[in-house]
Parts: structure tokens; sequence; C-alpha cells
């Protein structure tokens, strides 16, 4: 499984949400720190989840960072996060 369907999977999992963009954007950080070939360590993701209702920013970002998992986000170099309810 790609990293891209993992963060698919993990966030659909945990969140139910509307709806769940993975843009994998390694490509356009080529030659950039973190870049790694073929792919997959670059990343916009936008969500939206009832989820999220009355969370903080910060409290977003690390409820998303959880779901995925230390493991996980320890492969990726960039993580780039749009979090609506």
């Amino acid at each position: 499984m790609t990293r891209t369907e993992k963060i698919r999977v993990k966030l659909e999992e945990a969140f139910a949400p509307r709806l769940l963009e993975v843009i994998d954007d390694s490509e356009s950080h080529r030659g950039h720190a973190g870049y790694q070939e073929g792919g997959e360590s670059h990343f916009n993701v936008v969500i939206e989840s009832d989820e999220f209702k009355g969370l903080s920013r910060i409290a977003r970002h690390r409820a998303v960072h959880e779901a995925l998992g230390r493991d996980l986000v320890s492969e990726i170099h960039a993580l780039s996060l749009t979090i609506r309810d």
C-alpha cells in the first residue's frame, strides 16, 4: 500500500469525512530538502468532518497526526493540512 493510500485509509477510518483529498505534492519539491525519489514525501490534505466541530486548529492538527500514527508521520517530510468541520 502506498503512503497516499495509507493516509486516505487512516483518515477515513478515524473521521468518516465528507470530503477528503490527499495530494502527493512531492514533485514540486524536487531538489529541495526531504524530497524522495519516487515521491510520496510531501502531501497536501484537505479534510472535512463533523469530528472536528468544537476543536481548535491545534487540536484538529493533533487529531490528524494521531490518526496517522507516529510511524507514518515519520515517513513524510511535509504535511500541509486544511481541516474544516
